[in-house]
C-alpha cells in the first residue's frame, strides 16, 4: 500500500515537472518568435495536464496570434471555465470573438470581464467596438470615452473616438480626436488618413490634400493616399488627375476591388486594339458597371472584340449590348482566351474623360425585353396616375449605406400625393417589412425582381423614380427615365458639388442634404417637386 501511494506521488511529480519544463520552454520559443514551435511546447503541456488554466491560457495566446481567433476564443472560454475568475481570459475571449465577428457573444464575455475587473481601458475598448458593429453608436461612444479617461494616453483609443464620432456625422468633434490621436502618436498613419477624410467631409480640401500629400511622402510606396487625393480631384471635378489618382486603386488592399493576376497587358487607351479580342471586367460595384458600361460600345467601335465579365444578375441586361461578343457570369469559372484587359472603372482614363466630354448619350442600355414590359404592365394594372418607383437604401453591406439611406418611413409625405407608388427596394430590413405592410398604398412587387433585367423592365413602365445613391440610380439615369437622387451632404465623387443636375445622366436632378444626416428637408423639397410632376402628368392625361 505504501509503495503504491509512493509511485502515485512519483508519477505526479514528473508530470509537474514535464508541465513546467512545457511551459518554459513554449515562453522561451515565443519570445524568440518561433511561434509555431511555441505552440507544439503549449500543446504539449495541455495534454500533461488538460485541467490546467496555466497550461490552456498561453496556448490561447498563441492561437489568437497565429489568427486562429475561433480556436483562441474555445481555448480562452476553457481558461474561464478552470478559473472563473479570471477576468483576462474573459477579455481574451471576448477580442477572438469580436475577431470572428460573434459580436453579441464577445459582448457578454466582455460584460463579464469588467464585472470581474472594472475599469479597464481595453476591455472598454473592445466593449465600444463590439458597441459599434452593432449600430449601438451612443453606447458605443461613452464606453470608448470611459476607456479613453482611464487610460489617455492611447492614441489608438483617441482614434476610435473619432471613428464612432464621424458615424454619428460630429465632423468637429471627430477631428479634434483624430488630433489628439497624431499629437500622442506623430506616425499613426491611420490616424492621420482618418484626419484627411474627415477634413474632407468638412469641405476643408486644401487640408485634407495637404494630409495625404504628407502620408505619401512619409511612405512613397503607399498607395491610399493617391487613391483619397483622387476621389477628392474627381469630387471636385478634377477629372484628369482624377482618372489617372484612381489606377491606385489595384495596389490598396483593404479596398472591395476585384483584380485579376492576368498575364496580358492591361490596356489603358495608349495602343490600338483593332482585330484585338479584350475582356472587360467588372473591379467595383453594380452602379459602376452601369454607370461605364456607356464606353463598352466606344471600345468596340476601335475595332475591338469585346469580353464582358460582370456579376451574374447584370448579365440578362447587359448581354444585349451593343458591341459585346459575350457576356460572361462571374461566377463562371471557365477559361476565356483575349489578347488585353481593362477594369470597366478604367474605362474613363482610357477615354480622356474631361467634365465637359462625359458621353451622356441616354439611354445607352439596350431598350427592356417586350415581353418583361407587358408582363409589368399587367401587374401594375391601370396607368391611370403617375407611377413612382421608391428606392431607400443601397447595399447594407456598404460601408456608407448607413449616411446615403433612410428608414421607408421618412418617405412618408411623399405618400400624400395622388400617385401610385412602387417600391423597387429589393433588400428590406425588418422595420422597412413591417412598414410595407402597414402601408398597402405601396405596391410591393419586388419579388419579381430576380436580376436587373427585370428591374429595367419594370423601370420602363414608371414615369418617375425617387431614390438614393445606389445601383438603381444609375440603373434610372442609364435608361434616361426621369429621376429624382436624394444624396448625403457629402456625397460620392460621381455626384460632384453643389448642382441639381448630373453630367452622366442627364435625366436626373439631384437633391442634397443642406447638412449632414439631414434628410427631412430634402424629402420635403422632393415632395414639391412630386407635386409639380402630378400636376403636370395629370394636365397631360386630361388632355388624352
Amino acid at each position: 500500500m505504501n509503495r503504491h501511494e509512493s509511485r502515485d506521488a512519483g508519477q505526479d511529480i514528473r508530470t509537474e515537472e514535464g508541465l513546467a519544463d512545457c511551459l518554459g520552454r513554449g515562453h522561451a520559443l515565443n519570445r524568440e518568435g518561433r511561434i509555431e514551435e511555441a505552440f507544439q511546447a503549449f500543446n504539449r503541456a495541455v495534454e500533461l495536464d488538460v485541467d490546467s488554466a496555466d497550461a490552456w491560457k498561453p496556448l490561447a495566446q498563441i492561437l489568437a496570434d497565429l489568427n486562429r481567433h475561433h480556436e483562441a476564443a474555445l481555448a480562452f472560454q476553457h481558461v474561464l471555465k478552470l478559473d472563473p475568475s479570471d477576468a483576462d481570459a474573459a477579455y481574451r475571449a471576448g477580442l477572438s470573438l469580436f475577431k470572428t465577428g460573434k459580436i453579441e457573444e464577445a459582448l457578454a464575455l466582455l460584460d463579464r470581464s469588467n464585472q470581474l475587473q472594472p475599469d479597464q481601458a481595453s476591455t472598454l475598448q473592445v466593449r465600444g467596438l463590439a458597441l459599434q458593429e452593432l449600430a449601438r453608436l451612443e453606447e458605443a461612444l461613452a464606453e470608448m470615452r470611459r476607456a479613453h479617461a482611464f487610460d489617455p494616453a492611447r492614441a489608438d483609443i483617441c482614434n476610435d473616438v473619432g471613428v464612432i464620432l464621424l458615424r454619428l456625422r460630429r465632423h468637429e468633434e471627430a477631428l479634434g480626436w483624430y488630433d489628439k490621436a497624431v499629437a500622442l502618436q506623430p506616425e499613426f498613419r491611420l490616424a492621420h488618413n482618418n484626419r484627411g477624410f474627415v477634413l474632407s467631409r468638412l469641405r476643408r480640401f486644401d487640408e485634407a490634400f495637404a494630409v495625404y500629400a504628407a502620408l505619401k511622402a512619409a511612405d512613397p510606396g503607399n498607395a491610399e493616399p493617391d487613391w483619397s487625393m483622387a476621389l477628392l480631384h474627381l469630387m471636385l471635378g478634377n477629372f484628369e488627375a482624377g482618372w489617372a489618382g484612381r489606377e491606385a486603386r489595384w495596389k490598396v488592399p483593404s479596398l472591395p476591388i476585384a483584380s485579376y493576376n492576368f498575364p496580358q497587358a492591361m490596356w489603358l487607351g495608349n495602343e490600338s486594339i483593332a482585330g484585338k479580342t479584350i475582356l472587360i471586367y467588372q473591379d467595383e460595384g453594380l452602379g459602376d458597371v452601369i454607370q461605364f458600361v456607356r464606353y463598352v460600345p466606344m471600345v468596340a467601335a476601335l475595332g475591338a472584340r469585346i469580353l464582358l465579365l460582370v456579376d451574374d444578375p447584370l448579365v440578362p441586361l447587359l448581354s444585349k449590348l451593343p458591341g459585346v461578343a459575350e457576356c460572361i457570369p462571374r461566377s463562371n469559372n471557365r477559361s476565356v482566351t483575349f489578347d488585353t484587359h481593362c477594369g470597366i472603372s478604367s474605362l474613363p482614363l482610357a477615354f480622356g474623360t474631361r467634365l465637359e466630354t462625359v458621353p451622356a448619350d441616354v439611354p445607352y442600355l439596350p431598350h427592356p425585353d417586350e415581353a418583361r414590359v407587358r408582363a409589368w404592365e399587367q401587374r401594375l394594372g391601370p396607368h391611370d396616375k403617375l407611377r413612382v418607383g421608391l428606392v431607400w437604401s443601397g447595399n447594407r453591406k456598404h460601408m456608407d449605406n448607413g449616411n446615403r439611406a433612410l428608414p421607408l418611413r421618412a418617405l412618408f409625405p411623399l405618400l400624400d400625393g395622388d400617385a401610385m407608388f412602387v417600391s423597387l427596394q429589393k433588400e428590406t430590413n425588418a422595420e422597412d417589412q413591417a412598414t410595407l405592410r402597414e402601408r398597402p398604398d405601396i405596391v410591393d412587387l419586388t419579388v419579381h425582381l430576380t436580376d436587373f433585367a427585370e428591374t429595367a423592365a419594370l423601370m420602363s413602365c414608371l414615369d418617375l423614380i425617387i431614390t438614393v445613391d445606389t445601383s438603381m440610380a444609375h440603373l434610372a439615369g442609364a435608361l434616361a427615365r426621369p429621376t429624382v437622387i436624394m444624396l448625403q451632404h457629402m456625397p460620392d465623387w460621381r455626384w460632384l458639388l453643389d448642382r441639381d443636375d448630373c453630367p452622366w445622366y442627364p435625366t436626373a436632378r439631384l437633391f442634397r442634404q443642406t447638412e449632414p444626416g439631414n434628410f427631412t428637408d430634402v424629402v420635403e423639397r422632393v415632395r414639391a417637386e412630386l407635386s409639380t410632376r402630378i400636376a403636370d402628368w395629370s394636365r397631360q392625361a386630361a388632355k388624352g
